[in-house]
C-alpha cells in the first residue's frame, strides 16, 4: 500500500532533519551536538509560538494586519506581564527567532547575542509560576563552545549554518499544523540520536511503539484520567504518549515525571513545550526518586509508566532510613544495593491511586533472582498487586538486545490471579532492531484486556500457584513456548540414510572403474 500524503511529507522532512543534523556537526560528535540542533529547534519553535498566540489576540481585537515580529521592542514591553502569566514566557521581537536569524549573517557578535536572547528568555520566567519550567533549558546549547568551531568567528559561521537549516525545515504555518510537526520532528531526532549512540541512548528513549503500548495498557476502559507519572521520565517520551492515546486534554492535571540527569531533564522540558504542553501541565523535577522524589504532594497518580534504568546501584540498606520509607517498608526488605529494579517497582506501587494502573519495563532478573527481590516479589503476589507479567520480544531497545518485560500493577483487581503474556515472537524487524508493528502492539493488548488463556500466548495463573512456585513470575514458567520444530519420522529417516549410503557406494564403486580405465590407456 502507497504512504499517505502526510506520511510521506512526513518522511521526507526526517530525511532532511536527518540530513541537516549529519551536515552541520563537522567533526563534532553527533552525541554532542544533538544539544544545538534540538535546542535551536525550541527556539524556533516557542517563537513561532508566542509570534501567533500574540497575532491571534490582535486579530481578534480587530487590527488584521498586526505581526509581533514587526513591533518595535518598547511597544511590545506593556504585554509583558499578561503573556508570562499566560504561556510562562516571553520573547521581544527583536529576540524573535526570525529576526534573529535574518540578522545573523552580519552579526559579528552573533553568539553573543544568541547568549543574551536565550538568558532574556529564561529570565522572562522568574518570578512566576513558570520560572522553574524555564530555568537552564539552554544551559547545553552553549554558543561559546569551542566544540563550534576554534574561534569566535568559526563558531559564529557554524550558528549562522544552524540557524538557517532550523529555519528552513518545511515545519508550515505554525497556527495550522506546526504543534504537530515540530513534536514529531522532535521526537524523530530523539529516536535517531539515542539509536546512533547506543546506550547512552538508549537508556533514556523509549522506543514511540513500546511507549504507546504501555499508555495503552494504563487505561483501558477509561477515557480520562486525572494525571500520569513517570519516576524515570527521561526524554518525556513515555509520558507525551497519553495525548496521542486520550487525545489531547483528556489528562486533566497534567505531567509528572523526575529525571536525575541535568541535560536529559532539560530535554524532557523542552519536549513538553515542543508537543504544546503548557507550562502549568507538566511538571517534572531534577534529582534521584529513590532517594529524593519530588513530588509527595501530588501523588496518588491514575496512571503511572517507566522504563527505569536497568540494576543499576542504589542507596538501599546502607542508607538506615530506606527501610522506614513509607514507599519501601511495607515489604519488609530492600532491593539490593546494585539492583535498584524492584526499589522502583515498590516506589511506583507506593504513589499508585487506588483505581489506577502501573506499567513497567522491567529487567528480566527481577522475575526469578532470589534474595531480597524474590522477598520483594512475595510481598506483591501475597497482596495481588501483579496484574499482569509481559514478556516482550528481545532487541527492542537501542544499546541493548535483552528481552525485557512489562510488570503491571493494580490496587484493585477482580481475580486472585496473574496474568502471563508470552509476546517475545510479536515484532517486526525494522532495520537493525526489531520493533512492536501496529498488529503486535494489538494482539498483546487485547490478550491483557480479555484475560482469556490463549495456547502458547497466555495464561491466568492463580497467586497461590505462583506462591508454590516460590514466588517466580518468569512468562516461562507458565506459558508453554509452540513447538516449531519439523517432526520427523525416524523409521523413514533410517531407510533414507541407508539408501544415501548405498548410493554413496555405488557411486565409489562407478569412480574407481573410471579411474581403473584411466591408468589403463596411459
Amino acid at each position: 500500500m502507497a504512504p499517505t500524503t502526510k506520511e510521506a511529507q512526513r518522511a521526507e522532512i526526517h530525511k532532511t532533519i536527518w540530513r541537516i543534523a549529519n551536515d552541520l556537526r563537522g567533526s563534532v560528535d553527533g552525541w554532542d551536538f544533538k544539544s544545538y540542533v534540538l535546542g535551536m529547534l525550541f527556539y524556533r519553535f516557542i517563537s513561532e509560538n508566542l509570534a501567533t498566540y500574540i497575532n491571534a489576540g490582535e486579530h481578534e481585537a480587530g487590527d488584521q494586519g498586526f505581526d509581533y515580529a514587526k513591533l518595535p521592542d518598547s511597544q511590545a514591553e506593556h504585554g509583558r506581564k499578561d503573556t508570562v502569566d499566560e504561556k510562562g514566557f516571553y520573547i521581544l521581537p527583536s529576540e524573535l527567532f526570525r529576526n534573529v536569524r535574518r540578522a545573523a549573517p552580519q552579526d559579528a557578535n552573533l553568539n553573543e547575542t544568541l547568549a543574551r536572547v536565550f538568558k532574556n528568555i529564561e529570565g522572562s520566567a522568574v518570578g512566576s509560576d513558570s520560572e522553574d519550567d524555564l530555568k537552564g533549558l539552554f544551559d547545553d546549547l552553549d554558543v561559546n563552545s569551542s566544540k563550534l568551531g576554534n574561534s569566535v568567528a568559526k563558531r559564529n559561521e557554524k550558528l549562522v549554518k544552524l540557524l538557517n537549516a532550523i529555519g528552513d525545515l518545511p515545519l508550515g504555518n505554525f497556527d495550522e499544523n506546526a504543534i504537530d510537526l515540530f513534536g514529531d520532528a522532535y521526537e524523530y531526532l530523539m529516536q535517531m540520536y539515542a539509536s546512533s549512540a547506543g546506550k547512552s541512548g538508549g537508556e533514556y528513549y523509549t522506543p514511540q511503539e513500546v511507549s504507546e503500548l504501555l499508555a495503552r495498557i494504563t487505561v483501558v476502559g477509561k477515557t480520562q484520567v486525572n494525571k500520569v507519572y513517570d519516576p524515570a521520565v527521561g526524554s518525556g517520551s513515555l509520558l507525551l504518549k497519553f495525548d496521542k492515546v486520550l487525545g489531547k486534554g483528556n489528562v486533566r492535571q497534567g505531567f509528572y515525571g523526575q529525571e536525575i540527569n541535568l541535560t536529559t531533564y532539560n530535554l524532557a522540558r523542552i519536549n513538553m513545550f515542543l508537543h504544546d504542553v503548557n507550562y502549568e501541565k507538566f511538571n517534572l523535577a531534577h534529582g534521584d526518586t529513590l532517594t529524593d522524589p519530588a513530588h509527595w504532594d501530588e501523588e496518588p497518580f491514575e496512571a503511572i509508566v517507566s522504563n527505569p534504568p536497568y540494576s543499576i546501584k542504589w542507596d538501599g540498606d546502607a542508607n538506615p532510613l530506606m527501610i522506614n520509607d513509607p514507599r519501601f517498608a511495607p515489604a519488609g526488605v530492600l532491593a539490593p544495593k546494585s539492583k535498584a529494579d524492584l526499589a522502583f517497582t515498590m516506589h511506583i506501587l507506593s504513589w499508585l491511586a487506588v483505581n489506577g494502573t502501573a506499567a513497567i519495563v522491567e529487567f528480566p532478573g527481577v522475575l526469578y533472582r532470589g534474595g531480597a527481590e524474590a522477598k520483594i516479589r512475595k510481598y506483591l503476589i501475597d497482596n495481588n498487586y501483579v496484574d499482569a507479567v509481559i514478556q516482550l520480544p528481545p532487541d527492542l531497545f537501542f544499546g541493548t538486545t535483552i528481552a525485557t518485560c512489562i510488570i503491571v500493577l493494580k490496587k484493585s483487581k477482580n481475580d486472585n490471579a496473574v496474568l502471563f503474556i508470552d509476546a517475545s515472537v510479536e515484532f517486526k524487524r525494522t532495520g537493525n532492531k526489531n520493533k512492536l508493528a501496529e498488529a503486535n502492539q494489538a494482539k498483546i493488548l487485547d490478550a491483557f484486556t480479555t484475560r482469556d488463556d490463549a495456547e502458547y500466548f497466555a495464561k491466568v495463573v492463580a497467586n497461590e500457584d505462583i506462591a508454590a512456585n516460590e514466588y517466580n513470575i518468569a512468562v516461562s514458567s507458565y506459558v508453554v513456548a509452540e513447538d516449531t520444530r519439523v517432526a520427523v519420522d525416524i523409521t523413514e529417516l533410517n531407510t533414507e540414510i541407508a539408501r544415501i549410503v548405498a548410493r554413496q557406494a555405488e557411486l565409489r564403486t562407478s569412480i574407481d572403474e573410471i579411474v581403473a580405465d584411466l591408468e589403463g590407456t596411459q
